[in-house]
């Protein structure tokens, strides 16, 4: 391969790894030249999987270490297993510039700590964001921050505005990005003194990445009216949990209305197609792949409980950042 786009992964993080993470290497190797993967984790474990997934050998590279950080640490007790955990060591081949990206679906708490230490942030950002892609009626939208700061001033949902506007053009080639902060209501009035002030400083200093558009509120996220939503990592992060959760509800009680009788069942089969586009639509497999924005090199963080499918779909949002240039986007725009 000539000058292949490098993505390091912990293979060792979240539920069913390393096989997940081969799997899902598999899927997306299939479907993407140029990439090679270098993978940390225990050897005797991963090169099983990768023989039975008959994984061409000039696409990757196994870097053995047993030791792993595990669900239950807490981020300082992740940092302090030390250099020669699977997590720690992909994270530190991005700092020394031998991979562009990494994705783990680990700790969460873990590989926003380790990767602060080792990666450090953008010049000018105070506060990383954490940003994931939800579906709308018109398309994707990027919400941020989904639970990285529990507290935010104004400058950090302006600079999660910024961030924001930068990753959706880069994934979704959009000229310029509508961005809203998400609220308790529409008015300018409405809100506490941090939203307010954002407002009436993105309205006062137009920037010429997005379109700050004003307020949204909760039962609008989904509208496709605007292509960034911002919030504090409280609000946003019950934000995602309560669309997480309204989803799998809606899709079960789907199953249990078209399984339940024989009526249910025949219109089932009728409406196939529909029915699978319509579950497509709602399966989060489908949007996995978080991004920690405000670091000076791409972290993606892969939902730890996802399957294959999922795991693929987060190297293809990791694909997307580096070939975007999204870290520079958001220098450029930030300066």
């Amino acid at each position: 391969m000539n000058n292949p786009l490098i993505i390091a992964i912990d293979a060792m993080g979240g539920d069913d790894s390393p096989n997940k993470v081969i799997d899902g290497i598999n899927i997306h190797s299939n479907k993407s030249q140029n990439i090679f993967y270098k993978i940390f984790g225990n050897e005797n474990l991963i090169n099983p999987i990768i023989k039975r997934n008959k994984i061409s050998s000039d696409r990757f590279d196994v870097i053995h270490t047993d030791k792993l950080v595990e669900g239950k640490d807490t981020a300082l007790s992740a940092a302090k297993k030390g250099k020669d955990t699977s997590l720690w060591l992909a994270i530190d081949s991005l700092k020394k510039n031998e991979a562009h990206a990494i994705v783990s679906a680990g700790n969460t708490g873990a590989l926003f700590l380790i990767s602060k230490l080792n990666l450090k942030m953008i010049e000018n950002i105070d506060k990383p964001a954490l940003s994931a892609l939800w579906p709308s009626k018109k398309g994707m939208s990027v919400v941020l921050d989904l639970g990285a700061n529990i507290e935010c001033n104004s400058k950090n949902l302006i600079d999660f505005s910024i961030m924001g506007g930068a990753l959706h053009k880069v994934l979704f080639n959009t000229e310029k990005p509508k961005v809203a902060l998400l609220n308790i209501g529409s008015e300018e009035l409405k809100g506490n003194a941090v939203i307010k002030d954002t407002y009436q400083l993105l309205t006062e200093n137009k920037n010429t990445l997005f379109d700050f558009v004003g307020y949204i509120e909760g039962n609008n996220i989904m509208d496709g009216a605007v292509n960034v939503i911002v919030a504090d990592g409280f609000t946003g992060n019950i934000a995602l949990k309560t669309a997480e959760g309204t989803s799998n509800f809606i899709i079960s009680e789907l199953k249990n209305a078209l399984t339940s009788n024989i009526i249910g069942k025949i219109s089932s089969t009728i409406n196939y197609k529909n029915l699978k586009e319509f579950k497509n639509k709602l399966d989060p497999r489908l949007y996995n792949g978080a991004i920690l924005l405000g670091l000076n090199k791409p972290v993606i963080k892969s939902h730890g409980s996802t399957d294959a499918i999922g795991f693929a779909n987060s190297l293809k949002v990791c694909e997307q950042t580096i070939r975007g240039n999204l870290i520079e986007q958001i220098k450029l725009n930030i300066n």
